[in-house]
C-alpha cells in the first residue's frame, strides 16, 4: 500500500483593495452581477465575472427555478455563455462573489462541485490553467492558480 498526499495552496488577500487593479475590476463586476441574481428560493446570490484571452468579460449570476435541479449556478451560466459566444477564447480568470439575503457572508465561498467540474472541463480543453478568485460579500479574497487546487484528481476525457 502507498499513500498519496495532496496539498493545495491559495493566496489570501485581506480584501479586494489588496488585489491587482484588473482583478479589482473583475471582482467588482462579479459583485454587481451578483445583485441581479434570481434567487427567490435560497436567497443566496452569486455573481461571476470571467476574463477571456480576447479581452472580453463574460458575466453570470445564479438562476433558480421552483424545480430546484433546473436552476443554474453563476459560474456555469458565465462559463457556458463564454463557450457559446467565444468558443475559441481561453478563460484566463474567474472572479466569484457570493452573499446571502439573510445573514452576512464574510468568508470566501468557493464554487460548488458541479461548477468545479465545469471549470475543470474548460481548463482541460484549453490546456491552460484558469486563475480563480472567490469571496463572500466582503472580506478576504482567495486566489487559486488552477482548478486543480479545488478539484484534485479531476475527471476528464482521458478517463473515458
Amino acid at each position: 500500500m502507498k499513500e498519496i498526499n495532496i496539498t493545495t495552496t491559495f493566496k489570501v488577500f485581506e480584501d479586494q483593495t489588496q488585489l491587482p487593479e484588473n482583478i479589482q475590476s473583475l471582482v467588482q463586476q462579479a459583485i454587481e452581477i451578483r445583485k441581479k441574481a434570481y434567487a427567490p428560493y435560497s436567497h443566496f446570490r452569486v455573481g461571476t465575472a470571467i476574463a477571456l484571452d480576447n479581452g472580453k468579460i463574460v458575466l453570470g449570476s445564479n438562476q433558480e427555478n421552483a424545480a430546484y435541479p433546473s436552476g443554474l449556478c453563476a459560474e456555469r451560466v458565465a462559463i457556458y455563455q463564454a463557450g457559446a459566444i467565444y468558443p475559441e477564447a481561453k478563460i484566463v480568470t474567474i472572479a466569484i462573489s457570493a452573499a446571502s439575503d439573510s445573514n452576512p457572508t464574510l468568508t470566501p465561498i468557493p464554487p460548488c462541485g458541479s461548477c468545479r467540474q465545469s471549470i475543470a472541463e474548460y481548463e482541460f480543453k484549453q490546456d491552460a490553467p484558469i486563475e480563480i478568485y472567490f469571496m463572500g460579500e466582503s472580506g478576504e479574497v482567495y486566489r487559486s492558480n488552477s482548478i486543480n487546487n479545488l478539484l484534485p484528481l479531476s475527471f476528464n476525457s482521458t478517463s473515458l
